[in-house]
């Protein structure tokens, strides 16, 4: 299948799903845990410190799912779950 010039690869949306993250949390990001095609371009999933602890293993994290278009523009974001660092599930 050939890719569109404006479209970005799988590397390049999670690259661009953690910068967009960022930015708009102003939070650190520990990185992505998933990306995947969609119909209208590409969903990532953001693991972010949302509250940073002594020790860092009582961290309590954040994981965003991010909506990106072909071409790697953000089109949503949002929290889909909070979790203490080192927790299973």
């Amino acid at each position: 299948m050939a890719q569109d010039l404006d479209e970005v690869t799988a590397t390049e949306a999670a690259e661009l799903a953690l910068g967009h993250i960022e930015r708009l949390t102003k939070r650190q990001t520990l990185g992505v845990t998933s990306v995947r095609p969609t119909e209208e371009g590409w969903l990532a999933e953001v693991e972010v410190v949302e509250e940073s602890r002594v020790p860092s293993t009582a961290n309590i994290l954040g994981l965003y799912e991010v909506d990106l278009e072909p071409d790697g523009e953000l089109v949503s974001y949002r929290r889909t779950r909070r979790y203490a660092r080192g927790r299973t599930e």
